[in-house]
């Protein structure tokens, strides 16, 4: 009996040695300067991760012998955040072509948040025929029905980006009243208020509307407080592409106010600018009402992307009142002369409104076509509508007019109608955070049929090397507290946006010294360089500054969610 037991403690020696001399930690990351995502000065130290969860943070100066781990990365002399929260993305479609979202991830974005005023649900049999009839050169199956079963179709499939949406505004406007310019009825309204608390039952972030487009356009204030009050009664909050950037701004911001006021949730202006050259004064006083709000105890917040220029459609050049009905509608009016030679005068002739952004470029040499669904005008990407116009003998809205009908649906534009010195007056703003705007694509395959604002590639690097590092704008840890922390606060999401134990392991190692955007209006599609490891949850999914094609993705689901 006791020779039993003398043999196993023998037996026991060597295993004990061994899970002593054994690394605690699946992976660390060694030796970086720690940026937590908090604001505060940056500290060198290791981060651990043990699935897909941050288990450990610790400093040099208290824990000089660090951490160990089965796998440990060298991080001396990078910089150690939080993963970036892409706070506008239209990655909606981009994601189920190629899950990568390689353009996003490479800059160090590792969740993306979708839903200007459009989501991809709530949607009827109606809306599901025309998602299949309008694509254009991205194709896919529609194959879910609630904004819900969309996120997780996505994941299903696989993506490498976490991926959350708003509710759209406009998606649940046609859900119940098509393309109609009316108001709805008191029924209408109280189902358009059920699909907005279903969406956030199963995790929309709040509500989401983009109000200078048809058929969003349509919308008054009172139908808008009536979906944030909706979307607030499960904790979403309201953000909105305002009614007007330009001319009107300080009214569509005052919109927006007043639906937070009165439906009683945080509101976020998405990519808020002074469009147009008269208007960039009004910047100021931009800033001054929504400071004012919030020390009213308001949560009014802003997002932005680091460039001049705007990208959105050719309807955003053309009065709403022809666009009613949806884009075949559109193109019909567009082949009457009396209703062309209306549109025209309009387009040409400043308002106050409607969003006329061929006016707030200043000229049709300043309008950029990026994108057409027709093969026959793919020649004429990257022109201006000047240079078209003159190749045809015609007018610039003529051309616009004809190009539309040519092309049987919206035509890609990026307007460039900002002011440099604003954009850095943005970027220094406490309370601002920052989104793309666009895909999260590869530069190969379908998507160089098209040739996307170079935000898509480099908002975020841009950030980091233009403004941060070559203009010093803001320091490095309120860069990345505006991209980590703060939209996540805003959003109310738990456990991410922090490099803290307990949170899911979103993990960006870059560069401070290299990190640069090379992406271009001429030439787009080019990644963003710089970033050299990025995990999400706890997943190796950029390494060496290469996507391993990892799919670690999953739902960030907003305040309201319940499993159910």
């Amino acid at each position: 009996m006791y020779g039993r037991r003398w043999l196993v403690s023998l037996l026991l020696i060597p295993c004990l040695a061994a899970c002593e001399s054994a690394p605690p930690h699946q992976v660390v990351v060694k030796g970086g300067t720690i940026y937590d995502g908090s604001g505060n000065a940056p500290f060198t130290g290791d981060v651990a991760i043990d699935d897909d969860t941050i288990s450990a943070v610790v400093s040099y100066e208290e824990s000089p012998d660090g951490l160990r781990g089965l796998s440990e990365i060298d991080a001396a002399g990078k910089a150690v955040s939080p993963g970036f929260i892409n706070m506008l993305s239209w990655a909606n479609e981009s994601l189920l072509l190629d899950g990568r979202g390689e353009s996003d991830l490479v800059q160090g974005v590792t969740l993306v948040v979708m839903g200007e005023g459009w989501s991809m649900g709530p949607l009827n049999n109606s809306m599901k025929a025309e998602m299949l009839e309008d694509q254009g050169d991205l194709e896919f199956d529609v194959t879910w029905t609630s904004l819900g079963e969309y996120l997780d179709h996505l994941v299903e499939r696989g993506v490498s980006p976490n991926v959350a949406s708003f509710v759209g505004a406009t998606t649940v406007r046609i859900h119940e009243l098509g393309y109609e310019d009316r108001a709805p009825t008191a029924e209408e309204l109280e189902r358009m208020q059920g699909l907005v608390r279903e969406a956030m039952r199963e995790g929309a972030m709040g509500l989401g509307s983009s109000l200078i487009y048809a058929p969003a356009f349509y919308a008054d204030t009172d139908e808008l407080i009536a979906l944030a009050s909706a979307a607030g009664e499960l904790g979403g909050m309201y953000i909105s592409h305002i009614r007007s950037e330009g001319n009107s701004v300080m009214a569509a911001l005052d919109e927006l106010i007043t639906i937070a006021r009165e439906a009683d949730v945080a509101a976020e202006v998405y990519h808020l600018k002074a469009a147009g050259q008269e208007n960039w004064p009004k910047l100021e006083e931009i800033i001054r009402a929504i400071e004012a709000a919030r020390a009213e105890d308001l949560r009014i917040t802003a997002d932005m992307y680091t460039y001049t220029a705007g990208a959105t459609g050719l309807d955003a050049a053309m009065p709403p009142w022809v666009q009613e009905g949806g884009d075949q509608a559109w193109i019909a009016r567009l082949e009457d002369p009396a209703i062309r030679r209306r549109v025209a005068n309009e387009m040409r002739t400043p308002t106050d409104e409607w969003e006329n952004l061929y006016l707030a470029a200043g000229s049709p040499e300043n309008v950029l076509l990026v994108g057409f669904r027709n093969d026959e005008l793919k020649p004429l990407t990257g022109k201006t509508l000047a240079e078209v116009a003159e190749m045809r003998g015609l007018s610039p809205e003529e051309a616009a007019m004809d190009l539309l009908v040519a092309n049987g649906a919206d035509i890609g534009t990026v307007y460039f109608f900002m002011s440099e010195d604003n954009v850095k007056k943005k970027i220094a703003l406490p309370w601002m955070s920052f989104g793309s705007d666009a895909e999260a694509m590869s530069p190969e395959g379908v998507f160089l049929e098209f040739n996307p604002h170079p935000r898509a590639y480099g908002t975020f690097a841009r950030l980091l090397g233009r403004y941060v590092r070559e203009e010093g704008v803001i320091p490095l840890e309120e860069a990345i507290r505006k991209s980590t922390s703060q939209p996540a606060a805003n959003l109310g999401i738990r456990g991410r946006g922090s490099l803290s134990p307990g949170y899911f392991a979103d993990i960006v190692v870059f560069d401070p010294g290299t990190i640069i955007d090379h992406a271009t209006f001429a030439e787009p599609h080019q990644l963003a360089t710089g970033v050299e490891h990025v995990f999400v949850n706890g997943v190796h999914t950029v390494r060496e500054g290469a996507h391993t094609g990892a799919l670690a993705g999953r739902v960030v689901r907003g305040p309201g969610w319940t499993e159910d």
